[in-house]
């Protein structure tokens, strides 16, 4: 759910989706701007290959660190293998620090055995090395991994090249279920339907999407699993029913339901099975559910006290707490990996915007300025957001690190592109 929906609570619509895991030709573009603080410079030597690689591997690597902010990628203009003599002097000459190389083959079963080392020029000693066997097919997401993994040994964090973003677009009277690499490349779309489609949400292992569709002439709560296709409908009672967010151990889903009356929230088993139980009792619309990454809290959207704010109450029992101040409407809560950091969407002066507040000290950050902003949602590392904006009548997806100093702009030409998910690392 999102500001466009809160307010008219309960939605009822049409649809009728088809099932399939279909690939979209029309990909992203992405538009970065802006750097980090400090930028560490590495230089990423062509690998060696026996010229018959059918996806360039180092592009990827250079794309993704690029992209990141961290890293000043440069290209050293020649090729290192993983076992190569390494001119130390030379790559310092180019401005590097580092120097990633390695080698590409083709193995008899048709995979592709890839082999990459990072090496400190300053130092003139290895970082490390490891290699990955993968099909053709799984060549830009091998890429990815490498992108990750020299991430993690420079600055000792987990890299998100890796993950995946779902996300709705709308095309005509079109509407499908994205999922995207993290830079809006290798896009598949598992569900397409006439009807709208909305609200998706990860499975806390990656395998599954839960999601509202309104083939039932009514908003409904389904289960879909990704590798499979099958889906199942895990909330369809009277009323409404919407916004689905996964426990952290993946065993259950809060929902906002209509079947009592207003908005409310309840737990539900991911599998369908068993009875509803009822969690916030308010006179108000309560919506928009998300757990604490440790599961004994739940944040939410309610107008209990006569305008939207974000609410926190703990599972275990007693009142919700009010979290938000620092405007009137505040909707939209997710909170970081590590528990620190909620994010939201917050009116001010007539501009809906993303805002990040820390929950130890109160302190609240704007970070988007678009004006027209929804759905934020963390990368699996905690240093991104990922939410929705519209410009010039289109509508886009915005990545920010936490810091504002880099953003990435996704547009599509395969229409308007909207309230995104962030993935779990790959498992």
């Amino acid at each position: 759910m999102n500001r466009r929906t809160f307010a008219r609570l309960p939605l009822i619509a049409a649809a009728a989706p088809l099932l399939g895991s279909l690939p979209i030709r029309a990909q992203m573009r992405v538009d970065v701007s802006g750097v980090g603080a400090t930028q560490y410079p590495i230089a990423i030597a062509a690998f060696a290959t026996d010229g018959r690689v059918p996806q360039d591997v180092v592009a990827v690597v250079r794309s993704d660190l690029t992209r990141s902010g961290i890293f000043r990628v440069i290209d050293p203009q020649l090729t290192l293998s993983d076992t190569g003599a390494v001119d130390h002097a030379q790559i310092r000459a180019r401005g590097a620090d580092a120097v990633l190389g390695g080698s590409i083959a083709r193995l008899a079963d048709g995979r592709y055995d890839i082999r990459y080392r990072l090496i400190d020029v300053v130092r003139q000693m290895p970082v490390g090395g490891e290699s990955v066997v993968a099909p053709e097919a799984d060549l830009r997401f091998a890429a990815h991994r490498v992108a990750d993994w020299v991430y993690e040994k420079v600055t000792g964090e987990k890299g998100i090249f890796s993950t995946r973003v779902a996300f709705i677009s709308k095309q005509g009277n079109r509407y499908r279920l994205n999922i995207a690499d993290w830079d809006g490349e290798n896009i598949q779309s598992p569900l397409t339907s006439p009807e709208p489609i909305i609200s998706p949400s990860w499975s806390p292992d990656g395998n599954r999407l839960a999601y509202v569709s309104f083939e039932a002439k009514k908003p409904v709560v389904y289960v879909h699993t990704l590798a499979t296709g099958q889906r199942r409908a895990v909330a369809n009672f009277k009323g409404s029913n919407s916004a689905p967010a996964w426990s952290p151990d993946g065993s259950s889903l809060a929902v906002a339901l209509t079947r009592d009356g207003l908005s409310q929230i309840y737990l539900i088993g991911a599998d369908g099975t068993g009875p509803a139980r009822r969690l916030t009792t308010s006179g108000g619309i309560d919506t928009e559910p998300v757990f604490s990454p440790d599961g004994r809290n739940l944040y939410f959207t309610s107008d209990r006290g006569g305008a939207p704010q974000v609410y926190r109450m703990s599972l275990s029992g007693g009142d919700a707490v009010r979290i938000t101040f620092g405007s009137q409407y505040n909707v939209s809560p997710r909170v970081s990996p590590d528990g620190k950091t909620l994010a939201f969407v917050t009116r001010r002066d007539g501009r809906y915007l993303v805002a990040v507040k820390d929950l130890a000290g109160g302190a609240e950050r704007v970070l988007s300025d678009g004006g027209r902003e929804e759905a934020p949602s963390f990368a699996p590392n905690g240093r991104w957001l990922m939410y929705s904006t519209q410009a010039g009548g289109r509508d886009s997806l915005m990545a920010v690190t936490l810091d504002g100093r880099v953003k990435l702009r996704l547009n599509s030409s395969a229409g308007d592109i909207r309230e995104p998910t962030w993935g779990p690392f790959p498992q």
